[in-house]
């Protein structure tokens, strides 16, 4: 029996089809797994991400970005040396000087300030928050 011949027009022989299908089904396997393996940074010692983020730190702030823009730059460069360092640091619970609140912050991050960044009026009827770069009036 001859699986060449063709009735109504059509082929008789599915081995050019379904090789074909293999075929495609074997590249698209190979492209799914070379593509990520592609775009994989290597590992980069601690030095070596530092440097590469003040690098990119100064690509941002160099003033050819518009300010969102370059605040995603900021982020994406931040991001990168998390990733770098293993991911971001673990929050921890400080409490303040006072004992009166506890702050959570990024582990290493600077310990809340001791003093109270408000003051009561002169007459006693208000509380006044100062902003951080700012000193209460005598």
């Amino acid at each position: 029996m001859n699986h060449s011949s063709s009735r109504g027009g059509r082929s008789l022989s599915p081995a050019p089809d379904r090789n074909r299908n293999v075929s495609r089904l074997i590249a698209t396997c190979l492209a799914f797994f070379a593509v990520p393996a592609a775009f994989a940074q290597p590992t980069l010692t601690p030095a070596a991400a530092q440097q590469r983020y003040e690098r990119e730190m100064a690509g941002c702030n160099s003033g050819a970005l518009a300010a969102p823009a370059r605040e995603a730059c900021l982020r994406a460069a931040g991001v990168e040396l998390d990733a770098a360092r293993g991911g971001p640091p673990s929050d921890v619970a400080v409490p303040s000087a006072d004992g009166r609140a506890t702050v959570i912050s990024p582990a290493g991050s600077t310990t809340p300030s001791g003093g109270s960044d408000a003051t009561t009026s002169r007459d006693g009827r208000a509380t006044i928050v100062l902003p951080a770069d700012r000193t209460a009036p005598r």
